[in-house]
């Protein structure tokens, strides 16, 4: 089926386009995810029992039933918690949708909340009726924006991921990341932090960055402060005792940090 596009304008009033994912690469990346599922389903239930046949002494029968009590516990757990989890805590990526190259993204081209995660998986129970996804798989197949019920539910919707093209030459201001020796990993920013920055952000520090090599020193302490004083308070981090070279620095680890999440080339 031919991946169809959409336009998205933020609250922000960024456009955006993203590509819808169609049946096909979402039913792979879901069959991916299910044999993940079953691998671990499998070493849950077969290293309990495996102790419990083995007739190990410590294993008495109150014991056992604690064992088995904590078991199914726990691959409830695993098999409804796996998807609002990774899709949460990855920017709407379970594994699947990871090597499939989607993802899942709210109506609003914002990324996924907690409680939208919840519910979209939740709804699964409705998806799966009345048997074999059967629900799902044709509200994917005939829905103009390819959603299921719990889509429509929590107002998500699942889009392909292409990272902007590289040409093989870096850009001006990966130049100077490089020559600062920085990477997006040398400042931990927690999943509820970056989901406080929307595309008007990006945009800023996109532009902040593309343009601060060509400003004049004085220029770019001023521009520097300004941009930090905007983005530092939304993911909790202060400007307080921090120098000009300190904060472009922490401007470009939020530049790359973000690029993963909003930079794409659809």
């Amino acid at each position: 089926m031919e991946k169809e596009q959409i336009g998205v304008k933020t609250p922000e009033f960024v456009s955006i386009q993203f590509q819808l994912a169609g049946l096909g690469s979402r039913m792979a990346a879901y069959m991916l995810d299910w044999l993940i599922l079953c691998v671990l389903n499998v070493i849950i239930i077969i290293v309990p029992l495996i102790l419990l046949i083995d007739g190990n002494s410590f294993f008495n029968s109150d014991i056992s039933s604690i064992v088995m009590a904590i078991l199914i516990i726990a691959l409830f757990v695993l098999n409804w918690g796996y998807f609002i989890i990774m899709e949460f805590y990855f920017g709407g990526k379970t594994i699947g949708k990871r090597v499939l190259g989607i993802r899942v993204i709210q109506d609003n081209g914002h990324s996924l909340t907690l409680l939208s995660s919840f519910i979209r998986n939740f709804m699964r129970i409705v998806d799966y009726l009345p048997s074999g996804y059967l629900t799902g798989l044709l509200m994917i197949f005939f829905h103009p924006k390819h959603k299921r019920v719990g889509d429509l539910v929590a107002g998500t919707m699942v889009v392909h991921e292409r990272k902007a093209k590289r040409l093989g030459k870096l850009t001006p201001v990966e130049k100077e990341i490089q020559r600062r020796g920085l990477s997006k990993h040398e400042i931990v920013i927690d999943p509820f932090s970056l989901r406080a920055l929307t595309a008007k952000d990006w945009n800023l520090i996109r532009t902040y960055s593309s343009r601060l090599l060509q400003l004049p020193l004085e220029e770019r302490h001023d521009l520097t402060k300004q941009v930090a004083d905007i983005l530092f308070p939304k993911i909790g981090w202060s400007t307080n005792g921090k120098n000009t070279r300190e904060l472009e620095d922490a401007l470009f680890i939020l530049y790359l940090n973000l690029k993963d999440e909003w930079e794409f080339d659809l």
